[in-house]
């Protein structure tokens, strides 16, 4: 197998571009949306909700039926994680193995989040994440989800698809994600430092307990062997190894100079400049004003957050309810 080909990899750039904008309603929103030339109203941050014993919002649940009833095929890959895990970054990696070579100018011409589209996103005027993923050309579709595993839509399952799934430790994935909800107004009002610490750990978010999503999909892996599961602090440590162990998954057979092209194009410093991934003029719901989307990138800034109250208390909390062993997070490198 070589390099970008596996399942007779396809690559028409039929995208369609749509842009977002938005009319302020608050005097920061003003400033903001003045810089970026945005009119339409901005989005309503929204309530979360109980969703089938999970905390969801309106804008992961409006399209439920087409998101359950989405067809996959035997080739798509999904990229799976709880928020604020590395997403971004497998995804621009993938593309970038399958597509870098035969498709160079999606690169700069389409955003990410249109080449690998998140399937249960539904806040207009954005297009739904089904229909992206179903317009999409390419061979095999890449696409994103934070579901957790008993939400991944059964055709994935029955189709057995290949699926990555990103794991990142608990105290740098509360700091990104509380950092990322000041940023994306499709996300609920954000408190307190103290405040959103604590709801995290009592899985008070969206797509609810970090603790059950990272064992639910640890469980899934040990029965379905389509899963590849992967650590943010592995990747971060030795890219290289991680990327040959990804690659095996897949069955991609990159050459050392194909790989050191990824490996230069997803540093986290490129990819906070690339305006394709960086979301900093894709996604208008996000101001970056307040907080970069990629804003650090980097293993252990927790430390540059919790007390040592909190961070004790967060260490007790997490012997309580991660109980299986087999499944380790390290929270520095």
């Amino acid at each position: 197998m070589t390099f970008g080909i596996i399942g007779s990899p396809q690559c028409v750039n039929s995208h369609k571009r749509i842009d977002n904008y938005f009319k302020p309603n608050t005097p920061a929103d003003a400033t903001w949306a003045q810089n970026h030339s945005l009119w339409m109203e901005l989005p309503t941050r929204p309530t979360l909700f109980d969703f089938q014993g999970i905390s969801m919002i309106k804008y992961f649940t409006d399209n439920w039926e087409n998101i359950q009833n989405f067809e996959a095929r035997p080739d798509d890959i999904l990229i799976a994680s709880y928020p604020k895990a590395g997403t971004t970054w497998v995804c621009y990696m993938l593309d970038l193995l399958y597509f870098g070579n035969m498709c160079p100018e999606r690169q700069t011409s389409v955003p990410l989040h249109e080449r690998v589209p998140f399937l249960e996103i539904c806040a207009p005027p954005r297009p739904k994440g089904t229909d992206l993923a179903d317009q999409l050309s390419t061979s095999p579709r890449l696409i994103k989800t934070h579901l957790p595993v008993q939400f991944v839509p059964k055709s994935f399952w029955e189709q057995r698809c290949r699926i990555v799934y990103v794991a990142r430790n608990p105290k740098d994935s509360v700091v990104s994600h509380y950092h990322f909800s000041r940023v994306n107004r499709i996300l609920p009002e954000v408190g307190d430092w103290s405040t959103f610490l604590q709801d995290f750990m009592e899985g008070k978010m969206v797509f609810g307990s970090w603790y059950e999503h990272v064992n639910s999909w640890w469980e899934k892996k040990q029965t379905y062997s389509n899963l590849h599961y992967m650590f943010y602090e592995d990747l971060s440590e030795n890219f290289g190894r991680e990327t040959d162990r990804l690659c095996s998954f897949l069955g991609l057979s990159p050459s050392a100079e194909e790989k050191e092209k990824v490996r230069a194009a997803v540093m986290f410093d490129n990819m906070k400049q690339d305006k394709m991934a960086n979301f900093s003029s894709t996604i208008q719901t996000m101001n970056q004003d307040v907080s970069p989307f990629m804003r650090k990138g980097k293993v252990a800034d927790w430390k540059n957050h919790f007390t040592v109250s909190q961070n004790e208390h967060f260490d007790e909390d997490y012997k309580q309810k991660m109980k299986n062993h087999a499944l380790c997070f390290r929270t520095e490198i």
